[in-house]
């Protein structure tokens, strides 16, 4: 019974949910593995911001202070200004010419922005998005079909020889 105890008081210190932006992140995993749940966040990207924060990147990340988790929330949200630029998700914007990495829902955002401007001016990937084909390049011959089975299919064959021939005793 005395091994029971010391677990209810870490379970009551540990923090569920640490919320980071719009996202609500995993407070029962490590630092490195919750961050990389967040869309715009790897695991090189999660270790780096653990590193730069000063934070054990194995540590439980509810079982954090208050203070230690508001420095990783700093560090993600000014991770732009403190990598290189080829380490961010979002070089040279369109609009503003901007280096910017890009976390949470801003990405999809931004991601569907730019899909919408490649369909308005109908680029080569704008079309294949209106399509939906393959954009990137992939072959499309035997792969992604969405249109069913192609070919032989034995079973229904099968069974439509069998309801002739039960329609042919019948008669």
């Amino acid at each position: 019974m005395s091994e029971e105890e010391p677990q209810e008081q870490e379970d009551e210190d540990l923090q569920y949910f640490v919320r980071i932006g719009q996202t609500d992140l995993d407070g029962t995993k490590s630092v490195e593995r919750s961050l990389s749940e967040m869309n715009g966040i790897g695991r090189r990207t999660a270790r780096l911001i653990a590193e730069k924060a000063g934070v054990d990147r194995t540590a439980t990340f509810g079982r954090l202070d208050e203070d230690v988790i508001d420095e990783v929330v700093t560090v993600v949200e000014n991770y732009a200004d403190e990598v290189p630029d080829w380490l961010n998700n979002r070089q040279n914007d369109f609009y503003t010419g901007e280096t910017t990495h890009e976390i949470g829902n801003d990405l999809q955002l931004t991601r569907q922005h730019d899909i919408n401007r490649m369909k308005m001016i109908d680029s080569y990937r704008g079309v294949r998005h209106k399509r939906g084909q393959k954009v990137r390049g992939q072959r499309t011959k035997s792969t992604g079909r969405t249109e069913g089975t192609i070919g032989v299919n034995v079973e229904e064959i099968r069974e439509e020889q069998e309801e002739e021939a039960a329609e042919e005793d019948d008669e």
